[in-house]
């Protein structure tokens, strides 16, 4: 593998801001997981939740300048919440109190939360829905169901809530790119774009061009990703839509995976 080695600081650093509900944050999960193999030793990513949907047109690139917080911002320890509290907020306050448990309980609830949003078509409601995802996900469903009406996932929202205002951001799913120098700006880009697009800034922020690591076997990619389309594969592996069909078909009939609607699921 190119790059540093195993233990040492990244030469970037890449915000993403999301929102649980977002189709198009949804969409760009094979784009990410695609550059995170072939580039993910040159940066690291730090996820951010975000309430700010305003739609923007066209493709926006942006520098920004570096803000309080990249080294941490201090938020009010008292919060005003909207009374009854809109889904949205439910949602991004549940993946935070997740959160407290650790960054990768963290992402798997949130993948939970989504595959109802997004593959059952199911809306979240209720308190009991987002227990389910707390089981499904392998959480300490008490500790969850304690933090999800506690101060400190309302905090950790609002920290994040509060980056998002710092930064400028508008729309999700946006990404902001710093590198090593802190007299840089930074560059955001907001919306769903190619992946190229996204090595493109990868190569402007770092300076060169580096080579990107090896992708791991399909099986290997499914494993991992659990969720995919036929032209999520198709991206990933650069391959012929009916290539991936192909070899999704193969790993079904070993019953590697599950076809569910328009998504691949791998059962393993």
């Amino acid at each position: 593998m190119n790059g540093k080695q195993e233990g040492t600081a990244k030469q970037l650093e890449i915000y993403l801001f999301v929102d649980p509900l977002c189709p198009d944050c949804w969409a760009l999960e094979p784009v990410l997981k695609k550059l995170w193999i072939e580039y993910g030793q040159y940066f690291a990513l730090r996820h951010v939740l975000t309430g700010q949907l305003d739609r923007l047109n066209g493709v926006s690139y942006k520098r920004i300048d570096r803000h309080a917080s990249r080294v941490g911002i201090a938020c009010e320890d008292r919060v005003l919440l909207q009374t009854p509290l809109p889904i949205p907020y439910i949602a991004s306050l549940a993946v935070k109190a997740a959160e407290l448990q650790g960054r990768q309980a963290s992402i798997r609830f949130l993948r939970q939360l989504q595959e109802i949003v997004f593959i059952q078509g199911k809306t979240i409601t209720e308190t009991n829905t987002l227990i389910q995802c707390a089981i499904d996900a392998g959480l300490d469903v008490q500790e969850f169901i304690n933090d999800l009406s506690s101060p400190s996932a309302v905090k950790a929202l609002q920290c994040d809530l509060k980056i998002s205002a710092e930064m400028d951001v508008r729309e999700v799913p946006t990404l902001v790119f710093f590198n090593e120098n802190i007299e840089e700006e930074g560059i955001k880009i907001s919306g769903c774009y190619p992946y190229d697009v996204y090595v493109d800034l990868i190569h402007e922020m770092l300076g060169f061009h580096p080579q990107p690591s090896s992708l791991p076997p399909i099986e290997q990619f499914l494993h991992h990703a659990l969720f995919v389309t036929t032209d999520d594969i198709a991206m990933v592996y650069n391959i012929p839509h009916s290539k991936a069909e192909c070899e999704l078909k193969k790993l079904r009939l070993k019953q590697k995976v599950e076809k569910i609607g328009s998504f691949w699921r791998w059962i393993g």
